[in-house]
């Protein structure tokens, strides 16, 4: 029989380690073990981290001609990395002591910088820019014993909901190619949900992690703000960018977000969060939890949820959390009505501010045909900035100009603080809120250019937990019309062992129901992937 490239058996590719290692791994392909289990099973010489790479390698060289969830990858220096980290592992006395997540092949988003390895924000501004330092979250995983496989496609700037809005071509649904992964971080969605990395980096300003890890079945976790520290995050909200791990998995999550955190004295904005106890993840009930669902956040006028797939979720979420012993209550938020126009006034005004920097003559790309400086500002700017980006720096600079910064830019700052102050209110009653990640399954390419202002609209649900600062994860929920969908859970600052508790209680009841129940797929759509009944 033809071996499953998706399923690839270990292969021994060192007489030295122990005989049953190859015996247990045989029964189990390396990618569907969770990094977790990855890295126990490389301390335990179980797997190696060569035959771990390999693996992911091969699923690149199988997969990105159609994903393109990659902009780079260095396939003999990860391996020689993997090597290294082997050896490690041979030689040490105690595996206790060695780095939580030795030999284990991640991804990082494209504005991330690392050290010497090109990285672009997916903008032709910066294609040949290679920073000299990297990011300290970076840091913070190459120290953890991490391999870093390669850099992740992505909208330009993180300005983008599809992974479309990239100089360097779109990247695709790892299930349908007609349709988008998500974004801004689609590319490092993509990498995990196809097997091109067993855990990712991206970053959130207004959605990008969550959305994209809905829309291919991944968990994605948006950190408090300060976190995990914005040093070498290419700016596009300073207010509200943070990076945060992408996984098939809550605990993955956990792990990444315990050794991406903590205070940075290069970003004055970072703090010292409270680490994610995972043990106490696996004992989480939701018996006699208080949840919200704000009402605001079910609206299903967008452009890409026609059939109300946002809608049935929300049902069968509700019902899930009432049949596991939860009190669920809808809440009634008015001010979230502004959400979206708020977060896209701020985050205009701080992406035209930050993005000024590119002028053709400090960095990045400069235009050959300008004739005086004036025009070379004019000329870089309009070549080497795509169509998205233009429109929030026009945005931005309108919001900022002196006729209306007090009635637009003041007042978005005003009404940003009373959706605090309702949430806060909300958190003093609930022990976290729940939403759609999304409204409907990943849209098909090219959708959402057709109606730009219905795609803003459509971030609704994730855009609150960027005003605010707060933690927010995307949790896999079953499927509807063939494709991965998600529900969003949200807490109060400091609140990522609440929900990420909760996610990992979703994911063992779904993975434990053995009467359909949960199985929401087979109970609403036929064996072809019809729609919902």
């Amino acid at each position: 029989m033809a071996e499953d490239p998706d399923k690839m058996k270990v292969e021994q590719s060192d007489m030295s380690i122990t005989e049953d290692r190859d015996v247990k791994m045989s029964q189990a392909p390396i990618m569907a073990l969770s990094a977790y289990e990855l890295a126990q099973k490389i301390r335990e010489q179980k797997v190696t981290s060569e035959e771990a790479v390999s693996a992911v390698l091969k699923n690149i060289d199988e997969h990105e001609c159609d994903v393109h969830a990659y902009l780079s990858f260095w396939k003999e220096e990860a391996l020689a990395q993997a090597r290294k980290c082997d050896e490690m592992v041979r030689e040490s006395t105690d595996v206790s002591t060695l780095p939580p997540l030795l030999g284990v092949p991640v991804a990082i988003k494209d504005n991330l910088l690392l050290r010497g390895k090109r990285s672009t924000c997916g903008s032709k501004m910066l294609k040949d820019y290679i920073p000299p330092f990297s990011a300290t979250c970076v840091e913070k995983l190459v120290a953890a014993g991490a391999i870093v496989i390669g850099k992740t496609n992505m909208d330009e700037f993180g300005m983008g909901a599809s992974t479309e809005h990239s100089y360097f071509g779109a990247t695709r649904h790892p299930e349908d190619p007609d349709r988008v992964p998500g974004g801004s971080s689609g590319g490092s969605a993509a990498a995990v949900a196809y097997g091109g990395a067993s855990a990712a980096l991206g970053t959130d300003t207004g959605g990008s992690i969550r959305q994209p890890a809905a829309f291919c079945g991944l968990v994605g976790l948006r950190p408090t703000y300060g976190s995990v520290s914005r040093h070498g995050l290419v700016a596009f909200a300073s207010s509200m960018d943070t990076a945060g791990p992408i996984t098939r998995g809550s605990v993955d999550a956990a792990m990444l977000f315990n050794i991406v955190n903590g205070a940075d004295p290069k970003d004055q904005t970072s703090i010292s969060a409270p680490k994610v106890d995972i043990s106490a993840m696996e004992n989480y009930d939701v018996k006699g939890k208080l949840i919200g669902i704000p009402k605001q956040l079910l609206r299903e006028d967008t452009s890409y949820d026609r059939s109300g797939v946002s809608s049935r979720t929300m049902n069968r979420a509700r019902e899930f959390f009432v049949k596991n012993g939860a009190k669920v209550e809808e809440i009634d938020m008015p001010i979230l009505d502004f959400a979206v126009a708020i977060y896209y006034i701020l985050s205009s005004a701080e992406a035209s501010s930050n993005l000024s920097r590119y002028d053709g003559i400090r960095y990045g790309y400069r235009s050959g045909q300008a004739s005086d400086i004036s025009e070379l500002y004019t000329k870089t700017r309009s070549e080497g900035f795509g169509k998205e980006v233009k429109r929030r720096i026009l945005l931005g600079n309108y919001v900022l100009s002196s006729e209306h910064f007090d009635d637009c830019y003041r007042q978005a700052e005003r009404a940003r603080n009373m959706v605090k102050k309702a949430f806060d209110e909300a958190f003093s009653k609930y022990d976290f809120l729940l939403c759609p990640t999304a409204p409907g399954v990943a849209p098909k390419q090219g959708e959402i250019d057709k109606d730009p202002l219905a795609a803003y609209i459509a971030d609704l649900c994730t855009v609150p937990a960027s005003l605010l600062g707060t933690p927010a994860i995307s949790v896999p929920f079953g499927r509807a019309e063939g494709l991965p969908v998600g529900i969003q859970l949200m807490g109060p600052r400091f609140g990522e062992q609440e929900i990420l508790g909760a996610a990992r209680f979703v994911e063992k009841a779904l993975a434990s129901d053995i009467d359909g129940d949960i199985s929401f797929e087979t109970q609403t759509m036929n064996q072809k992937g019809g729609t919902d009944s």
